[in-house]
C-alpha cells in the first residue's frame, strides 16, 4: 500500500482510509472489528471517524458509537501503534452534540477528552473540525451559498483561540496534528495565517466531498492543496454508492445506503444517473471494476493524501481494496476527462 505524507507533518497514512460512519447502525461492532483487521492486513493503516457517529441515521442515541466501537478494537487487539486515527469535533452543524454549540476554546477540551475516552486511547493521531463555524458551501450548499453575512472579525478572533485550544492539546500530546473539513480555499488559507501567527498546529489536511461526480475541490482547493501541502482527505469517492451502479435503473437493493436516505444526501438526480451511466462504460470499455476504477482515479489526483472509503460487506471491503494495486492509464484518464466535461456538476 502506498503511503503519503500528512501535510507538513511527519505521519505517513495509507492512500486508502478506512471510513467507519456505518458503524454503529448498519454495521455490528463485530462487523467493524472484522473491517479493521482485514484492513490492516491489505496494508491499511488510516481510520476515520468522528464524534457525531455512525450515520444512517444521526440520532441521540448513537451518537459515539462509532468511537467507542473503535476503541473497543484497541482493547482487544492492543494495536493503537499501527493505525493512524482521525476523528472530529462536530460544533454547531449538528445540534444534537452538545446541543449545537459551536466549535470554541471552551468546546474543543471536552470534545477532546470524550473522543479519547470513547477510543480508548491516550492520543488522537489527526483531530479535524468537522464543518467551519461560519458555514458552509458543501453538501449541495453551493447552489445557493451566500457569505455575505459572515464577520471576519470574529472569524479571525475564533480561528486564534481555537488554534490556542489546540496548542494545548498538542502540548498535552492529545493530538498530533490538526484538520480540516467541508472547507473552502479562503477559510483553509486564513486558518493558515493563524497558524503562523498564533504558533498553533497547521493544518495538515481537508477532508472533503470528493468523486467523478463531485468535483468541487478542482480549481482554488486544489491550487491551495499543492502550493500549501495540504492533503485531501475524499469522503464519499463512490458518491454514496451510485458510481457502484448499484441504483441505475431505479434499482434499490435491500439494506443499501437508499433504503435510509432517499436521496443520497441531495445526490440523486436525473443528471447524476446519466454521468454514472458514462464511467460505467469507461470501465466496461477497459475490462475495469468501476468501483476500482472511481478509487483509483481519486488517488492519482495530484493534491490527494488518501482516499476514504466505507462498506457494509465484507465483500465491498475486498472490491475496495482491488484499488490499491490499480493504475489508470492515460487513455482511461482522457476518457474519465471527457465524460466530466460531458456530465458536469450533476448533483
Amino acid at each position: 500500500m502506498k503511503m503519503n505524507r500528512l501535510g507538513r507533518t511527519n505521519i505517513e497514512v495509507s492512500e486508502l482510509c478506512l471510513g467507519s460512519m456505518t458503524w454503529g447502525t448498519q454495521n455490528t461492532a463485530e462487523e467493524g472489528h472484522a473491517q479493521i483487521d482485514r484492513a490492516l492486513d491489505a496494508g491499511i493503516n488510516f481510520i476515520d471517524t468522528a464524534e457525531m457517529y455512525p450515520v444512517n441515521p444521526v440520532s441521540a442515541e448513537t451518537v459515539g458509537r462509532t468511537e467507542r466501537i473503535i476503541g473497543l478494537w484497541f482493547e482487544r487487539d492492543m494495536r493503537r501503534d499501527e493505525v493512524v486515527l482521525a476523528t472530529k469535533h462536530s460544533g454547531e452543524g449538528l445540534a444534537i452534540v452538545r446541543d449545537g454549540a459551536p466549535i470554541s476554546l471552551q468546546t474543543i477540551p471536552e470534545a477532546v477528552e470524550g473522543s479519547l475516552r470513547r477510543l480508548k486511547t491516550d492520543y488522537i493521531d489527526l483531530y479535524q473540525f468537522h464543518w467551519p463555524n461560519r458555514g458552509s458551501y458543501m453538501f449541495r450548499k453551493n447552489w445557493t451559498y451566500d457569505p455575505s453575512g459572515q464577520l471576519m472579525l470574529d472569524t479571525k478572533q475564533h480561528m486564534d483561540d481555537a488554534l490556542g485550544a489546540l496548542q494545548d492539546e498538542v502540548s498535552r500530546g492529545t493530538i498530533r496534528s490538526f484538520g480540516l473539513s467541508n472547507e473552502s480555499a479562503w477559510g483553509t488559507t486564513k486558518w493558515l495565517e493563524a497558524s503562523e501567527r498564533t504558533g498553533g498546529p497547521r493544518v495538515a489536511s481537508v477532508q472533503n466531498e470528493y468523486s467523478l461526480l463531485c468535483r468541487l475541490y478542482d480549481t482554488d482547493m486544489a491550487e491551495m492543496s499543492v502550493q500549501e501541502e495540504v492533503s485531501l482527505l475524499a469522503f464519499s469517492p463512490l458518491a454514496a454508492g451510485l458510481l457502484t451502479g448499484k441504483y441505475q435503473e431505479g434499482a434499490v437493493p435491500p439494506k443499501s445506503r437508499m433504503t435510509l436516505n432517499d436521496d443520497l444526501g441531495g445526490r440523486k438526480t436525473d443528471r447524476a444517473f446519466d454521468a454514472v451511466s458514462a464511467y460505467l462504460e469507461i470501465a466496461a470499455r477497459h475490462d475495469l471494476d468501476p468501483i476500482q476504477m472511481a478509487l483509483a482515479w481519486c488517488k492519482s489526483r495530484p493534491f490527494m493524501g488518501s482516499v476514504i472509503f466505507g462498506a457494509t460487506t465484507m465483500d465491498q471491503l475486498e472490491v475496495s481494496l482491488g484499488a490499491a494495486d490499480l493504475s489508470l492509464g492515460d487513455e482511461v484518464t482522457a476518457e474519465v476527462d471527457a465524460a466530466h466535461r460531458a456530465h458536469p456538476m450533476p448533483y
